[in-house]
């Protein structure tokens, strides 16, 4: 009886990692640096989904400025990312670490 109860558990945890997966690709989150110059927003499965850069910033002769900036803006949108998808599977396994679940 009790391997049939966990089967079950197993399954309805499974599911439950699914809507949770689902739900976050339509949540985003935003990282904005250089004083507003530079904005990626990604999606809760690390997905970027847009980046904006203000044409201020944009200097034929400091490529190398645009290039830092955008890929510190990447590297934030993308820790949020990791953190709000964390956040929500820590909800469902209540913090427990599940070997094999990569969060």
């Amino acid at each position: 009886m009790k391997m049939n109860n966990l089967m079950k558990q197993a399954q309805k945890m499974q599911k439950q990692m699914m809507e949770i997966q689902e739900e976050l690709a339509n949540r985003t989150v935003e990282a904005t640096v250089g004083g507003g110059m530079v904005s990626v927003v990604a999606n809760g499965q690390q997905d970027i989904i847009s980046i904006r850069i203000d044409p201020e910033v944009v200097d034929p002769n400091d490529v190398e400025m645009l290039q830092d900036l955008i890929l510190a803006a990447v590297n934030e949108a993308h820790r949020r990312a990791q953190e709000l998808m964390t956040d929500e599977m820590n909800k469902l396994t209540g913090g427990m670490k599940i070997p094999g679940l990569n969060i």
